[in-house]
């Protein structure tokens, strides 16, 4: 009876988990959806707590503080934490999802009897939940590394194809012939734990910054696979489906990323944006024209349509605020003011939605690739705030580009382009802009949201 009612209650949490997930994908109802699945989650938790463990296992106290100092530690973290950071500490939040199912198999390995057989479908899972684990561990940290500045894309190993080929092949070889021994040597344990750690690191480093949205959510697919075979090993049922939905959502976003980016996943690992850049045509002798702000003004308050392009720059200065502040101003003044959004701009899937959401920007207002590409001919003004690889022509017209054939927002066809930038610096893609120097466009140097903050005063006086 007891087994009955825990499955019962397992079986409304996972409802809750697909119900949250489906009203995650509409902005309208993402808020809904997401309690739900925290209510899910929270329930799961309780119940294994409230199931009796077996005669001698009670590690109710261990499990008590583990609860509490991971709670204060989430709490402080998603207190603390800036928009602008939210990539890393997703990528940061990953990694220990997939370090829980790499101890978890490493601690099933370590509790494994002597005498039971090791050529079984338990230990294969347990094996592939040590490595997928490990992976997404120390996959999702080199992320985050990335992510924060302090990895650049340079520090790539030598032959990385090679290293990656090589440790596959080794830890495949190692993981079959600990399953052929007799009994268990935990050693070879160890040394598959420490190569896949390793793997983890020559996989992801290669990858270019450029990337990083599509290796987040390929990581983040690792992890919720992790789960899952975490869930295979102990039986529990919220962990295979929790982790399946996981796993699930993450390779489709994944598949959707790189079709957006129309690339393969296969050229993404192998031959990701390098940050050392690549072939795109030099400024030369080129000179990028500069706006003022009173010209900039005056274009907005004269325009019909204006379209905002938002990017990282965007999230470094904190100016998803402003930029609402100056669409009221507009609209005041009769402009159609809407925003374009390119599938991986920013670090994160979803990146330029969240902090838009966050400065409470209607979603309607909120235009997708193909249906802004529709717009720019017809728009007078583009606002381009802290974007680059997004909107580089390079994409489409220089063959030897490392960002070549990616679709991207066409906003040279505009009337008009005011580009919102620190500098000349080139994107996190490493190569020139060749828009910065297009006849319709000029470049408006400075912080993004002082810049904003002075367009918004400069259109009060015009």
């Amino acid at each position: 009876m007891e087994g009955t009612i825990t499955n019962f209650i397992y079986l409304i949490c996972i409802s809750l988990f697909i119900i949250g997930l489906k009203k995650l994908s509409h902005p309208d109802s993402a808020r809904t959806g997401n309690l739900l699945a925290a209510a899910g989650m929270i329930g799961a938790l309780l119940v294994t707590l409230i199931t009796p463990l077996p005669v001698g296992d009670n590690n109710y106290g261990v499990i008590a503080g583990g609860i509490v100092i991971g709670s204060i530690i989430g709490l402080v973290a998603a207190k603390r934490i800036k928009m602008t950071a939210m990539p890393e500490m997703v990528s940061l939040f990953n990694g220990l999802g997939g370090a829980c199912a790499m101890l978890l198999a490493f601690v099933e390995f370590y509790n494994h009897p002597p005498e039971a057989t090791l050529l079984s479908g338990q230990i294969a899972t347990t094996f592939f939940a040590l490595f997928i684990g490990s992976i997404s561990f120390t996959g999702s940290l080199v992320a985050y590394g990335k992510l924060d500045g302090f990895l650049r894309d340079s520090l790539v190993p030598p032959a990385p194809k090679v290293i990656n080929v090589l440790l596959l092949l080794v830890i495949l070889f190692l993981s079959i012939f600990t399953m052929t021994r007799p009994e268990l040597n935990f050693t070879y344990v160890i040394v598959i734990l420490v190569l896949s750690l390793i793997y983890g690191i020559t996989f992801v480093t290669p990858i270019g910054g450029g990337d990083m949205p599509v290796v987040i959510s390929l990581l983040n697919s690792f992890t919720g696979l992790g789960a899952a075979l975490a869930g295979l090993i102990y039986g529990n049922q919220v962990m295979v489906v929790g982790g399946v939905l996981v796993g699930a959502s993450g390779t489709i976003l994944t598949i959707l990323m790189c079709q957006a980016m129309n690339r393969s996943l296969m050229n993404v690992i192998i031959g990701g944006f390098s940050a050392s850049g690549g072939g795109t045509a030099q400024s030369g002798e080129q000179v990028a024209k500069e706006a003022t702000f009173v010209d900039t003004a005056i274009m907005l308050k004269y325009a019909q349509k204006v379209i905002v392009v938002p990017g990282y720059g965007m999230a470094v200065a904190q100016a998803q605020h402003t930029v609402h502040d100056l669409e009221k101003a507009t609209e005041e003044e009769g402009v159609s003011f809407k925003y374009a959004i390119h599938p991986v701009a920013g670090r994160m899937p979803g990146h330029m939605n969240v902090l838009l959401a966050e400065a409470d920007v209607p979603y309607p207002k909120l235009l997708d690739l193909d249906d802004a590409n529709r717009e720019f001919p017809s728009t007078d003004v583009v606002l381009v705030i802290g974007a680059n690889d997004v909107v580089n022509p390079a994409a489409k017209t220089d063959q030897s580009s490392p960002i070549y054939g990616m679709p991207i927002l066409d906003v040279e066809q505009a009337q008009n382009v005011i580009v919102l930038k620190r500098s000349m610096n080139p994107g996190y893609a490493g190569i020139q802009n060749q828009l910065f120097f297009g006849d319709n466009t000029r470049m408006l140097f400075g912080d993004a949201k002082s810049s904003l903050s002075k367009l918004i005063e400069e259109l009060n006086n015009v």
